[in-house]
């Protein structure tokens, strides 16, 4: 048994019954809801690289005591399993405007695994998305800029700067294309060039950043520096362009 439970699943679905069983346990009639997000509700997850990410739904009684879940929770991550986001029915109804980048990307990926599928009747204001997404892209930028200047152009470095950053920008791209009314495409690559042609972006410095990610690109040290530069510059056209949509 033991190996089984630490073996990573080829597919989140193969744990469904015994993570719903193991919280059902812990919780009783305090759990109100399980969904799946992420890479694992997609076609993006890849076993052993990819998290596989759940909200656990609890009434207001439930979530005052976590500690419940301390053991369940380390027993997940032998399984590539994340701390779960803990919310309540209350939390996600009036945080969704405040958080609407958040939500919009669980709305888009999710699989309800337990009780009511809370997401699904979500909607979203898009000055909201706009405006949030103005301050994600620069909160990126000075984060990148911060990060380069500390990395002294260091080629290691930069690559895991590149690689940190990719599921923040992806999860942003989601928003704008959804702001645009556009339809918004699965796996980063078709993502990428659909909102590099709907914002004048060049896309072929978003494909360097996917290809290093997954290792089908080893730079130098050069021409890394360039194409990280070339990254800022795109990132700052970006939010000029999305703060321009504020009127």
């Amino acid at each position: 048994m033991g190996g089984i439970m630490s073996r990573i699943p080829k597919d989140p679905r193969e744990i469904f019954d015994r993570f719903v069983s193991d919280y059902k346990g812990i919780y009783g009639d305090d759990l109100v809801s399980i969904i799946l997000y992420g890479s694992g509700a997609g076609k993006d997850y890849v076993p052993g690289r990819s998290d596989i990410n759940f909200i656990v739904v609890l009434t207001e009684e439930g979530i005052k005591d976590l500690e419940r879940a301390f053991g369940l929770v380390r027993k997940w991550r032998k399984r590539n399993v994340a701390v779960p986001l803990f919310l309540t029915e209350d939390y996600i109804k009036t945080s969704a405007d405040v958080y609407p980048i958040e939500y919009l990307n669980f709305q888009r990926r999710h699989i309800t695994v337990y009780g009511e599928d809370l997401l699904k009747g979500l909607t979203f204001q898009k000055e909201l998305i706009r405006l949030q997404a103005e301050r994600e892209i620069k909160g990126k930028l000075l984060l990148l800029r911060e990060s380069y200047l500390g990395s002294a152009g260091n080629k290691r470095v930069l690559s895991n700067i590149i690689n940190g950053s990719l599921n923040t920008l992806i999860a942003i791209f989601n928003a704008l294309l959804f702001m645009k009314d556009m339809d918004i495409p699965e796996g980063g690559r078709s993502l990428m060039i659909a909102v590099s042609n709907a914002f004048g972006l060049e896309n072929s410095i978003f494909m360097k950043l996917i290809h290093i990610r997954e290792g089908k690109i080893k730079p130098d040290e050069k021409e890394i520096n360039r194409i990280f530069n070339n990254y800022l510059n795109e990132i700052y056209k970006l939010s000029k362009i999305v703060d321009g949509f504020g009127g």
